[in-house]
């Protein structure tokens, strides 16, 4: 019975030390494994911060109109005798848009300039009279009084006349026709409208605070988004009354359209450009990362190396002596090598300035010389080894990447 309980109890020993020493050798081996794990780096996109130029600049929103435009209306009541235009046709100055029904005003023009034919004759004979001395005064100032009625006749009647008429005020482009011929039309009635599309002016607002920034003739751009200010113009006019309101303060500048991609009415981006500033930080605005702390990037340098464990004291025994050889090769072996990552991303609180065209300034934190990342940050951690591609510039569209 005793010899069963002992061989029982060698088992149980056995069968415990085995699942123990299992556990310790598992452990082990998952220690070793971790511990000569490469360190996966992380690729990046990065970008050297140099100063550079800055123009600073006032932005806000405008809108756009013709610097001449205008609803063409008729002057008196009649029928459309003639519709002379069409839609969107480029007229010039002075050139004949709209004839109404003018048969009778031209019938008394002529019989007005018939009269006043008549009545110079008659002058000219008086003047003659008087010039060989068989004519009186009161004959000729009575043939002159009747020329000169006539005249004004001639030339009233040749103003209702033209009243029928309806010419293009200055050239441009008119708009699309909103009558028809042999309407009946009243004056104010609106024809078409006209607009000189060659050069267009824009009106905004800026706070009260930059009014002394403002100046006449001051470059301005425009643009459909403020990453594209193409085209370029300059301010023509300044409200000197600030509005009370608002707290706003007009502004209105002229725009060139030579192509005529602009349209009256149409909303632009406008920056006003201010002079030009050197030696600014600016970094693009993909780099920066924004956090309830506040703001920061992350900047790419040399990867701080760990430092060494302390060494072990020496063993005083001689089997400790004998066996420290063999101990120390599997330490050896499950060292770090040398060869890891060489660079580290590192978290830098900053200071943002100015934005503009997809450039931010950064007042505090990096300088000149940096490299911060421009892409891929959002699987960053303080201290990451990171690896460096630029072939394509991710913080970019793709169509415009270099």
């Amino acid at each position: 019975m005793i010899k069963r309980l002992i061989i029982a109890f060698v088992l149980l020993v056995l069968i415990c030390g085995g699942i123990v020493g299992f556990n310790i050798f598992r452990d082990n081996a998952i220690s070793q494994f971790f511990a000569n794990m490469p360190v996966n780096q992380l690729t990046v996109s990065t970008a050297k911060v140099e100063p550079a130029p800055w123009t600073p600049g006032i932005e806000a929103i405008g809108t756009v109109a013709a610097s001449r435009g205008v609803a063409l209306t008729v002057e008196t009541t009649g029928i459309i005798k003639e519709l002379l235009f069409s839609a969107n046709q480029h007229v010039e100055r002075g050139q004949l848009l709209v004839r109404l029904d003018d048969a009778v005003e031209q019938a008394d023009l002529a019989a007005s300039k018939t009269q006043a034919a008549l009545d110079q004759q008659a002058l000219d004979r008086a003047v003659e009279l008087q010039r060989r001395g068989v004519g009186s005064d009161a004959t000729l100032d009575t043939a002159r009084a009747a020329a000169s009625t006539s005249k004004s006749q001639v030339v009233k009647l040749q103003a209702l006349a033209d009243q029928k008429l309806l010419n293009a005020p200055f050239s441009g482009t008119l708009g699309i026709p909103r009558i028809e011929q042999g309407q009946y039309i009243a004056p104010g009635t609106i024809v078409a409208t006209l607009q000189d599309l060659d050069t267009m002016r824009a009106d905004f607002t800026v706070p009260e605070q930059l009014l002394n920034s403002l100046k006449i003739g001051q470059p301005v751009a425009f643009g459909r988004t403020t990453n594209d200010l193409t085209f370029r113009g300059k301010i023509t006019g300044i409200d000197p009354k600030v509005d009370p309101a608002s707290r706003l303060v007009s502004v209105r500048a002229d725009v060139s359209n030579p192509d005529g991609q602009l349209s009256p009415g149409q909303f632009l981006q406008v920056r006003v450009e201010l002079p030009k500033e050197d030696g600014v930080i600016a970094i693009p605005q993909t780099a920066l990362t924004t956090s309830l702390y506040g703001d920061f990037v992350y900047v790419v340098r040399p990867a701080k190396q760990a430092e060494a464990p302390a060494q072990a004291p020496a063993p005083t025994d001689a089997k400790s002596a004998e066996a420290k050889p063999e101990a120390a090769k599997p330490a050896e072996q499950a060292a770090p090598k040398a060869d890891g990552p060489s660079l580290a991303a590192y978290q830098v609180f900053v200071k943002a300035g100015r934005r503009f065209a997809g450039m931010v300034e950064i007042t505090e934190g990096v300088a000149g010389g940096d490299e911060v990342v421009t892409a891929g940050q959002n699987r960053l951690s303080n201290g990451a080894p990171v690896k460096v591609d630029n072939t394509v510039d991710l913080s970019k569209p793709q169509g415009a990447a270099k």
